[in-house]
């Protein structure tokens, strides 16, 4: 279990009723939280490829039910990254032990956020992830629907002097070759409904700044992941699968060149 898992189990501890998402009479597995006949626990990264190793740790803030919504896709970027780290956001409530996290002097956290929400002084970084010296980066990934999201960032005040990696999804897809890009240019996410246009989903946002890190096998790998989360998430879906049908088969391709 890593920690989304984990956190996904708490969350439910605290629950004094049945949380009714969407789909809530599907018999769902408890750990990649699909349709148990379309479980894809054992195709995962860590079963697959022995191999997996990040320069980079991950801090999924989840806006309080965001962690049991089955068609939440922060657990994959868990599956890929080791150092993944899984909290409920608070904003009345001081957690000792995610503070303790942001300040561990080997991390340099940095919030994934769209730049034109920064302030004037606030860093930016856009292409490029750019570490100092003798510290990992810690990407802090405000997880929920993006109001929540907006809300999250404006009231957390712990966060307010790191800086923000930002993309644009335009300027993306110009700035990346597309033949040697490991990403996909556009988002594929349709187990939800988008707010925004070209709207991403929190896998998708983690690979472009795996991507923009220079983890390029990485941002591959969890790119084709998603895919097959996408595509086997909607195999229990009363409707037109939008997902990739060559999902599985990219994905296992490529593991297969990683072994």
């Amino acid at each position: 279990m890593h920690a989304v898992h984990h956190l996904y189990q708490y969350r439910k501890s605290l629950s004094t009723t049945t949380y009714k998402a969407r789909g809530q009479r599907v018999i769902r597995c408890e750990y990649c939280r699909l349709a148990k006949r379309f479980c894809i626990c054992s195709l995962a990264p860590k079963h697959a490829c022995n191999t997996l190793q990040s320069n980079a740790g991950f801090l999924l803030l989840m806006y309080d039910t965001e962690v049991l919504k089955p068609s939440n896709t922060g657990k994959l970027i868990a599956d890929i990254i080791p150092d993944t780290y899984a909290y409920l956001w608070s904003r009345t409530q001081e957690n000792q032990e995610l503070l303790a996290l942001l300040n561990d002097e080997k991390w340099q956290p940095m919030i994934i956020f769209p730049s034109e929400y920064a302030s004037a002084e606030r860093k930016v970084q856009t292409n490029k992830v750019v570490c100092e010296k003798g510290k990992k980066p810690l990407f802090i990934m405000l997880d929920g629907s993006w109001r929540e999201a907006k809300k999250m960032f404006r009231k957390s005040p712990y966060l307010n002097n790191f800086p923000l990696v930002s993309f644009d999804a335009k300027t993306y897809k110009e700035s990346h070759d597309t033949q040697q890009s490991p990403v996909g240019e556009d988002s594929r996410y349709t187990v939800r409904k988008t707010e925004l246009e070209h709207q991403f989903s929190t896998a998708d946002v983690a690979a472009r700044v795996l991507d923009m890190l220079g983890e390029k096998q990485n941002a591959k790998l969890l790119d084709l992941w998603f895919d097959v989360f996408n595509y086997q998430y909607q195999k229990s879906v009363c409707q037109r699968n939008k997902g990739n049908p060559k999902a599985l088969e990219n994905y296992q391709a490529y593991i297969n060149t990683l072994s």
